[in-house]
C-alpha cells in the first residue's frame, strides 16, 4: 500500500500543480470569476488573499452571458467565489 502511494507521489511531483500554484500563475492575466449567483465577472486578476477575496482591473459584468456594467476596479468576497477560471479569449475579442 504505502508503495503504491510512493509512485503516485513520484509520477505526480514533477507535473501536478498545485491550486496554491495555479493562482500565483494567472495573476495579471485575464480571468473569468463565476460567483455562486450565477453572475460571471470578467477581467484581469489584480490580486488575492487566502480567504479567496479578489481584486479585479477592467472588469466587466455579465448576467445571464449578457454584459451589463465595466467597472475600472472590483474587489469581490471570497465566500461569493464558485470558481476562478482563466479566459481562453482577449477581454478586446468579447470574451
Amino acid at each position: 500500500m504505502s508503495g503504491a502511494g510512493a509512485v503516485a507521489g513520484e509520477k505526480g511531483s514533477s507535473t501536478t500543480k498545485t491550486p496554491a500554484d495555479f493562482l500565483k500563475s494567472i495573476r495579471g492575466r485575464p480571468v473569468v470569476v463565476k460567483l455562486n449567483s450565477g453572475v460571471d465577472y470578467r477581467g484581469i486578476l489584480a490580486c488575492l488573499d487566502g480567504y479567496m477575496n479578489i481584486a479585479m482591473e477592467q472588469t466587466e459584468e455579465y448576467v445571464n452571458g449578457q454584459l451589463k456594467n465595466k467597472y475600472g476596479d472590483a474587489f469581490i468576497r471570497g465566500n461569493n467565489v464558485l470558481y476562478i477560471s482563466t479566459s481562453k479569449r482577449t477581454l478586446a475579442e468579447g470574451a
